[in-house]
Parts: C-alpha cells; structure tokens; sequence
C-alpha cells in the first residue's frame, strides 16, 4: 500500500500537476492539505476525475483557508472530522478544517494542517500547542495509526537548512519540538527520517528564487507510523520532482510504501538537487526575521 501527503497549496491551482501525479505515482491513499475549497467545491471540482480514478474522498474544507483531504482506493470508514478535544481559534468553538481521518486499508490514517504559529509570541503559537497537544491525547491505538500532513515543525536542526536562520522563529523552537515529541513517546516513527537518518531531506522550499534549485528547505511535512504499519515500511521518500517546473505548490508529497516498494527503495529525494548550496554557506535572510 503506498501512502502519500502533500500540502498542495490550493488544490485549485494545482489540479494540472495533481492528476497527473496521481496518474504517475498511483497511491493507494492521498492526503491532502491546504486545499482551500468548501466541501461542495471539492466534490464540484475533483470529484469526478477522482472517482474514475477510483478515489473515495472525505475532504474537511472552509473556503479560502485551510481545508485537508483524505483520497482512498482501499476503504474509507469511520470518517471523522477533526478530532476529539480538537481546540479552534479565536475562540474555542471556532473549529478550523485542519484534521480529517478515517480507516484505510486497516490504519486510522489522519491528514492534518497543523497551525502554523506564526510567531513565537502570539496566542497562534499557543494555540499550535494546544492543537498538538490534544491531537496526542486523541491518539488512542497509536500502533495502528499514521499521522500525516504539514506538521509546520522541523523536527530537528538536520531538517532545516541553516539552523542560525530560523532562530527567533516559529517551527524549530524547543516546545515545538517537544510537542512533536510527544507522538515518539506514543511510539509514532518518523518513517522518512528512521530510513535516511543522516541524509539532507527537505519537503518544503520557499517560492524565493533559488531557494528550491539551491535546496535551501525545511523538513515540515512528516508521516509518523504506529507499529502496525513502521515495521511494513520497504520506501519512504520525498518526491522532488513534484516541486519542479510551473507552477507547483512549494511542498513536495511525501511518500511512504508499506510491504512492497514499487518503485525500490529509491533514495531520500527523488530526483536528488542538482545544484545544492552548502549547509551553512548560504546565509538567507528569512522574510519574517526579527529586526
């Protein structure tokens, strides 16, 4: 079973690089993040060309914002929307499309959007804590769970390109990190990292020219596996190419291949940088950075 994630940066945008992707990588289930589409536009706009591919969809959507999306060939049970003691913002009870799952093939698989935090010193921040830390506490059967989407956290100083970069920033700060942690202590395995544990993987790269074609990324986009499915692993990649030419939304799908492997066990990125800077011998100046 092959299992992808991709924050597509609004589906809309990029329906003609995602059809046909789904036509050249053919996963089994699909999640989708930052679709930017009510649900009735979802359906309006794919429904058709994913169904004659023989996708069922449960798509959890807000217009313009947000919004994710679960695609499957191999069952779609038990969908849910969100999760329990899921917090929202501003308030509360303002619940944003940020977590959608169900049952596929046997795993609850959830593809979430996690808040981006903005900056350290804002009630978002606090409310990316809060987030990740109900999602941990909704985690009931972690070995048959895969957590998947834009986590929105680096998981480690290896995950960024420069880590003198991002100091004062949001994603490689230390209860981040302790957050993301948490899903470890439940024995959730970062697949991608467990296989390449030393090699420079990156899934996002800012529109900025010559951040992509330098490899001037972020790790942000992760599949964490229960048990039941960490120890099925034969591939687990970040498909480059799908960044490339026009277009493209600034992630790459990550891909995970549970049992069989039909492309081998092809390499961390594929196709590797052709033109990669030297980790730290490229100082960018971030647009957020504090003055």
């Amino acid at each position: 079973m092959r299992v992808a994630t991709w924050n597509v940066n609004s589906v809309k945008q990029r329906i003609p690089r995602l059809l046909p992707w789904l036509d050249e990588r053919r996963p089994d289930v699909v999640c989708l993040q930052e679709t930017k589409l009510s649900d009735a536009a979802f359906h309006e706009t794919l429904g058709a060309d994913l169904a004659e591919r023989g996708y069922e969809i449960a798509h959890a959507g807000q217009g313009q914002w947000n919004g994710v999306a679960l695609l499957s060939r191999v069952g779609l049970d038990d969908v849910r929307i969100g999760f329990d003691g899921m917090p929202g913002y501003p308030s509360p009870e303002t619940l944003e499309a940020r977590a959608v799952s169900a049952v596929c093939g046997g795993l609850r698989i959830y593809s979430l959007y996690v808040p981006n935090g903005r900056t350290p010193d804002s009630d978002h921040y606090t409310y990316k804590l809060e987030w990740l830390a109900a999602l941990a506490r909704a985690v009931t059967d972690p070995s048959s769970t895969l957590l998947c989407g834009d986590m929105n956290i680096a998981p480690a100083d290896a995950d960024v390109f420069d880590p003198d970069a991002y100091v004062g920033h949001t994603h490689v700060t230390p209860p981040e990190r302790a957050a993301l942690a948490e899903f470890a202590a439940l024995g959730l395995r970062d697949v991608v990292r467990d296989r390449w544990p030393d090699d420079r993987v990156f899934s996002y790269w800012d529109y900025r020219a010559g951040m992509f074609h330098k490899d001037l990324g972020m790790r942000i986009d992760l599949i964490l596996a229960g048990e039941s499915a960490a120890g099925r692993v034969e591939a687990a990649w970040i498909d480059r190419k799908a960044r490339k030419g026009s277009k493209p939304s600034d992630h790459a799908p990550v891909i995970v291949d549970l049992d069989e492997a039909p492309d081998g066990d092809i390499g961390p990125v594929v196709p590797p940088p052709s033109n990669p800077a030297r980790r730290g011998g490229s100082k960018v100046k971030l647009p957020q950075t504090p003055e």
